[in-house]
């Protein structure tokens, strides 16, 4: 086993959220739609504007109520990666849902149709209704962890070709192997997120990047030291984080602009508290938000929590003191989509490339 030390990767990977809920902003009385024309408008220019992943998450009904429409991860990305060809396409799973061997046979299936440019988002749910109503079960918080622990084990070993035989808690295999076109690599790429000890284990065992919900960077720090600091097999462990940006010349101009749009938002905090019966009371992704009250959620995980609303000059300094830190992959939600994740294309990216030298 290794023990990685960290230090800041040599090449900065911007990615974006896949509106799998719609559009970020919409006003509470208008109902809430998700096609997929949407989303696929959204990836293809973010692939033309140069980012290198976006994230499908995984709801089966949508937290906001079961009168919302919501995106459904795998078919969603199976139809990006068909019309996309150099954006990494990303899939969230939670494992109770699909049986390893099935989903892992779905994963090469994309990663072949994809040439090579498909990964998996491991979650192990916070969202108890889309599990509980289902009939399909939702454990508490340690159980549904190392139920994911057993799951990622055997779906990874498919992914890479092996026979597996596995006798565990949740899954037995008998001399099972899948078999597919592969495109140059071992398998697809292993996100997970998950903040407990048990997510942070899961991450260090098995994911290839660990994905942070956003927050100040100084409190980042301590989180990554603790992952790099854990034994792993393979390559070290490589950092993510999300969170919601918006940028203008200056930043009074995107402060005034994040409030026009704040105003006209149900408010992702109402609607939280609105679900609180429904949110896992272990699921720490979920509940850390609560520690800063200066920021909102608004568009995707982290909303404004780490800082990325502010002047050209002041988000390039924020991206650069994150990769400092360790972070290589941003993970980022923006509105109105395709306007605002072109201009921060434009604008961040070079200024971020001339602080850090990163490619």
């Amino acid at each position: 086993m290794t023990q990685p030390s960290l230090h800041a990767p040599r090449e900065i990977r911007y990615g974006i959220w896949a509106p799998h809920r719609g559009h970020w902003v919409a006003p509470a009385h208008e109902p809430v739609t998700a096609p997929f024309a949407l989303a696929r408008d959204v990836v293809l220019s973010a692939e033309r504007s140069g980012y290198a992943t976006a994230l499908f998450a995984q709801h089966t009904i949508n937290p906001a109520g079961q009168d919302a429409e919501v995106l459904d991860a795998w078919t969603a990305a199976a139809a990006a990666a068909a019309v996309t060809s150099t954006i990494e396409i990303i899939a969230a799973v939670k494992p109770r849902l699909y049986h390893p061997a099935v989903l892992a046979k779905m994963a090469l299936g994309i990663e072949d149709i994809s040439a090579g440019r498909f990964a998996i988002n491991l979650v192990s749910a916070w969202y108890k209704p889309e599990l509980e109503q289902s009939g399909i079960g939702f454990p508490p918080h340690d159980e549904r962890y190392a139920y994911s622990a057993e799951w990622i084990a055997v779906a990874k070993s498919l992914m890479e070709g092996a026979t597996v035989n596995h006798a565990g808690p949740a899954f037995h295999l008998q001399d099972f192997s899948l078999r597919t076109t592969r495109h140059g690599r071992q398998r697809p790429y292993i996100y997970a997120g998950g903040e407990s000890e048990p997510g942070r284990q899961l991450a260090a065992a098995h994911a290839d990047c660990w994905l942070v919900n956003g927050r100040p960077v100084e409190d980042l720090r301590p989180m990554l030291a603790d992952l790099a600091s854990r034994p792993r097999d393979g390559a070290p462990l490589q950092f993510g984080t999300t969170g919601f940006a918006l940028v203008r010349e200056t930043e009074a101009e995107a402060q005034a602009e994040l409030a026009h749009w704040l105003a006209v938002q149900d408010g992702a905090n109402d609607t939280v508290r609105r679900q609180s019966g429904h949110i896992d009371p272990e699921a720490r992704t979920i509940h850390y938000v609560k520690q800063y009250k200066e920021g909102r959620l608004i568009g995707a995980n982290g909303g404004t929590i780490p800082g990325l609303v502010g002047s050209y000059d002041q988000v390039a300094e924020r991206i650069a003191g994150f990769h400092r830190a360790g972070i290589g992959t941003f993970l980022l939600s923006f509105f109105p989509m395709i306007a605002e994740q072109e201009r921060f294309a434009a604008e961040i990216f070079p200024r971020v490339r001339a602080l850090t030298g990163t490619v």
